[in-house]
């Protein structure tokens, strides 16, 4: 645990709040997020839990900041892969195979993303302000258009509405299966109990795979006038 001096700039400002939201990611690699408390993250900190409250108006604005980092963090990453690796004179088919894998690798590389995905509209979007709220969605709003572009540079043919959906049903999916993938220690320990209800344990990837194929034929393919 680090303890501060009372922070006397604005640089000396922003790295307090550098290694609050530097903490909270650290934890998250512990802890899932309804275990992240900020009065053990002010401990780790080495803050009172009224000093990081300076910073941050809630624990979930904190995450919030996190997801906001890490989303630009994918997006870029994304684009970068796709710009790098996919042949635009590639069939339509592989190139649609290179889309979704690359998304499913780029997801898989951060597993922090996934864990703030899943829990972003029923943990982290309450107790916010509409000024923190505010940033965020236009924070998710700029990402979500650079999303569209990357999409279309692997895979124009889905025009930019169908880009559009792709990377909407991609993000929802993410999260909804994340959070099933990862179950409690109880529910684990079930499975590990009875066999007969191993068709019910989710894997990420895999399930992550079928879904995001199924969406892509769906997009690609005219539906009947």
């Amino acid at each position: 645990m680090t303890t501060f001096q009372r922070a006397r700039s604005e640089e000396q400002r922003s790295q307090r709040r550098q290694a609050i939201l530097d903490t909270a990611g650290a934890m998250l690699t512990e802890l899932p997020v309804a275990q992240l408390s900020l009065n053990e993250l002010s401990r780790r900190v080495g803050l009172a839990k009224s000093n990081v409250l300076n910073y941050f108006e809630s624990r979930e604005a904190i995450l919030l900041e996190l997801l906001i980092s890490e989303l630009e963090g994918w997006t870029a990453e994304l684009g970068a892969t796709l710009t790098a690796e996919v042949d635009p004179a590639a069939p339509i088919a592989e190139r649609a195979d290179q889309l979704k894998e690359t998304v499913i690798a780029t997801l898989l590389a951060r597993p922090m993303f996934c864990t703030l995905i899943s829990a972003q509209a029923a943990v982290l979007e309450h107790n916010i302000s509409t000024e923190v709220a505010l940033t965020f969605k236009r924070s998710a709003a700029a990402s979500y258009g650079e999303l569209i572009r990357a999409v279309m540079i692997g895979l124009p043919e889905l025009g930019e509405d169908g880009a559009a959906r792709f990377i909407a049903a991609a993000s929802l999916i993410t999260g909804a299966l994340w959070t099933h993938a990862h179950p409690a220690e109880a529910i684990l320990a079930v499975y590990e109990a009875d066999p007969a209800l191993a068709p019910l344990r989710i894997e990420f990837e895999p399930a992550l795979r079928d879904v995001l194929d199924t969406q892509l034929r769906g997009l690609l393919v005219p539906w009947p006038a």
